[in-house]
């Protein structure tokens, strides 16, 4: 999902995300796999494998919950094409959105055509009915104003229909019109059907929410995945932008500097990413300067375990 605004401004109160995902995968449980590998080249990004393949992609992906939500307007689109260029530039990959999402589909598409073809896109996108028949014109749908020939990623949004949705999304990865699956959820919701699903599901990925304020996935969910070997995919890193402006007031501490943090927004995907199950955090924005911040955060070291624990306390007490 997600799904968060970054640092832009607050959405619109009439704008709520519907609580998201339900994973699942094999009945049998797996050992505990090590920490992912850490995949970087020398100016590159961080990089981490999915478990399903060993496939490395970014571990700093683009959002596009409520900021490329732009309708027809020439400028915010254009605005939208500029940060999935530099995002792509600085060495980002993975675009996440949803039917959910206003006009952030065929905004995704027109950035992406504006590049003629050579995006390196890993596209991840959902599928958001309680209808199974619909589920298939709704992916179709997507994929015309992505203008991508299959996508990479398809989750199932919110939890919404996925008994009928996973074995659907199955049967298209079976057949070759896709490469993974998913499910999503946000903001803490509906953990306890999470659970379940990833202990009786074959997922690839799971999407949910974490940060160093929303620490609930540490107890349960996050070991879970790292055992049945699911790709990890954090949104509402920054509470769709609240935790960025609150933070904004307060000088950024001086032993951010050990860990190359150069703003609040960085110190908390690197909390993030330190996390050994996690693949991915999907930030949203639509400023250029924000995207490359963010990618950045994938940039030299990662905080150890004391670390994550100072920041955490040090963000709580603020």
């Amino acid at each position: 999902m997600r799904h968060e605004m970054e640092h832009g401004p607050r959405p619109p109160a009439g704008l709520r995300r519907r609580a998201v995902l339900g994973l699942g995968l094999t009945a049998c449980a797996a050992p505990v796999r090590p920490a992912p590998a850490q995949v970087q080249a020398a100016d590159a990004p961080l990089r981490r494998p999915i478990p399903a393949t060993g496939e490395a992609i970014p571990a700093i992906g683009l959002g596009s919950w409520i900021t490329f939500n732009v309708g027809n307007d020439p400028q915010g689109r254009a605005r939208c094409a500029e940060v999935v260029r530099a995002f792509f530039a600085d060495g980002g990959r993975l675009i996440d959105s949803s039917p959910m999402y206003g006009s952030s589909q065929p905004v995704i598409g027109q950035a992406l055509a504006s590049l003629g073809g050579q995006a390196p896109v890993f596209s991840a996108e959902k599928v958001w009915t309680g209808s199974a028949a619909r589920g298939p014109a709704q992916i179709e749908a997507s994929r015309d104003h992505w203008g991508v020939p299959r996508f990479d990623l398809l989750q199932v949004h919110n939890l919404l229909g996925w008994e009928d949705h996973l074995p659907m999304l199955q049967r298209m990865k079976a057949s070759g019109r896709l490469r993974y699956v998913g499910i999503t959820t946000s903001e803490g919701r509906r953990h306890d059907e999470l659970e379940r699903i990833l202990r009786t599901q074959t997922l690839d990925f799971v999407q949910l929410t974490y940060n160093p304020l929303d620490r609930e996935a540490e107890q349960r969910l996050l070991p879970l995945a790292q055992q049945r070997g699911v790709a990890v995919i954090v949104n509402r890193s920054f509470r769709e932008g609240q935790l960025t402006r609150a933070l904004a007031r307060h000088p950024l501490p001086g032993w951010a500097g050990e860990l190359g943090a150069t703003s609040w927004a960085q110190l908390i995907l690197k909390f993030v990413l330190a996390h050994p199950a996690v693949t991915c955090a999907i930030p949203a924005t639509r400023q250029v300067a924000h995207v490359r911040e963010n990618l950045a955060a994938a940039r030299g070291p990662l905080p150890d375990a004391a670390q994550r624990e100072r920041i955490a306390r040090a963000i709580g007490a603020l």
